[in-house]
């Protein structure tokens, strides 16, 4: 080996680049020469941030509110995620029983940090979020995939994760809304779930990033279940809630023993979040929710904007996202009939038909694609045009 050569660690040859991020690094690359692209890519809100949010990260630096805060967040802004929490989900969390985190997606990371050991076992449904596969092998852990089906609406039981649990076990991961399907596991089943964790001694981790955003009827987070609290890690994020996806600001709801653990973690990698961002949240959560309802129902009219337009494309099939801002069609037929996979039929779909959208391969399951209706309903219009034409081109 050279002087010069760089011999990189085992963990991080265990995960790949982000999958989403990798295909808007593509498009940024069309873009830069003058391609006209239809982004059904993104996985944010077309939504600016709403004004009051702005406001108050405006006057925090106008105020000089810009130095260290504790490393877990200001004890304002820790109080009011438990506050808006046990507000529209009925839980019964402290403030020393959260951390806020430089986004979600560093609450979850952290928190399989802290928890998944070499060999411990993480139970994942699918199709899952493209990093949480990466997370748990970058602990040294190992994925126990649980597949779901688009027949049978992508539910998941207490049942079928049963038969994943091993005595590794450590975690059993829940998504729902779903990021890519848009599914919304329903409340009986994942009390299901969570009982049957608890009953065996493993945690549950619950991303909720996208539970505001649940079109059934009343959202449900599983921190409601108090009398399963020791069993529970919710994770959540401000990000697609109030279109705040820039800001970087999540947190953790755990048993005090496990955020102790996250702060620990965390006082030795980022330190506190963003000081002007806790007070833009600080905003977020204590003011008028309305701006969080506006967004839903534009949501809900886009959602069946792009459904009924893929419906209506030959070969393609797509069930009705129950949440998120996700449609997850199924384009096997399509992709079959062109004699390719559709980690090539979307990389195809970029480069010739300039429609950005993500393979299901990146979720665990082929035969799929993840579009995004967080865009304006021209957009989606010009899509669906182009996507139809392509495939009838195949």
């Amino acid at each position: 080996m050279s002087a010069t050569a760089t011999a990189f660690t085992a963990r991080i040859g265990r995960i790949e680049i982000s999958a989403t991020m990798a295909i808007n690094n593509e498009a940024t690359v069309l873009r830069s020469q003058g391609v006209d692209l239809v982004d059904f890519g993104a996985g944010e809100p077309h939504f600016t941030t709403p004004e009051h949010i702005k406001q108050a990260g405006i006057e925090a630096i106008q105020k000089n509110f810009t130095k260290y805060t504790p490393v877990a967040g200001i004890k304002d802004l820790r109080q009011a995620i438990v506050e808006r929490h046990k507000q529209d989900f009925g839980s019964n969390y402290t403030f020393d029983e959260t951390i806020v985190t430089t986004g979600g997606k560093n609450a979850l990371f952290n928190t399989f940090q802290v928890l998944v050991d070499h060999g411990d076992e993480v139970i994942i449904p699918v199709p899952y979020w493209v990093s949480f596969k990466d997370m748990v092998q970058f602990c040294g852990g190992k994925c126990c995939f649980v597949p779901t089906s688009a027949e049978d609406g992508f539910r998941l039981t207490a049942a079928m994760i049963e038969k994943a649990i091993t005595p590794r076990t450590k975690i059993i991961l829940v998504n729902s809304p779903n990021n890519p399907s848009g599914a919304v596991v329903a409340p009986e089943d994942l009390a299901a779930i969570v009982k049957l964790a608890a009953s065996r001694g493993i945690y549950v981790m619950s991303d909720e990033c996208y539970v505001y955003l649940d079109y059934t009827g009343k959202s449900f987070s599983l921190g409601s279940l108090t009398e399963y609290k020791d069993s529970l890690l919710v994770m959540g994020s401000l990000s697609k809630t109030y279109s705040m996806t820039g800001w970087r600001l999540g947190y953790a709801l755990a048993p005090l023993a496990v955020v102790k653990q996250l702060t620990k973690l965390q006082s030795q990698s980022t330190s506190n979040p963003t000081s002007i961002v806790q007070k833009a949240g600080l905003a977020a959560l204590t003011s008028s929710q309305q701006c969080v309802a506006g967004m839903k129902a534009e949501y809900i009219t886009l959602r069946e904007r792009i459904v009924n337009g893929l419906r209506q494309i030959p070969g393609v099939k797509c069930n009705m996202p129950e949440g998120a801002f996700y449609a997850f069609p199924d384009v096997s037929e399509v992709a079959k009939r062109a004699g390719i996979d559709t980690l090539q039929l979307s990389s195809r779909l970029l480069h010739e038909g300039h429609v950005v959208t993500v393979p299901g391969e990146a979720f665990g399951l082929a035969g799929h694609i993840r579009c995004s209706y967080a865009t304006s309903a021209d957009a989606i219009d010009r899509g669906l045009e182009r996507i139809a034409k392509f495939f009838a081109a195949l």
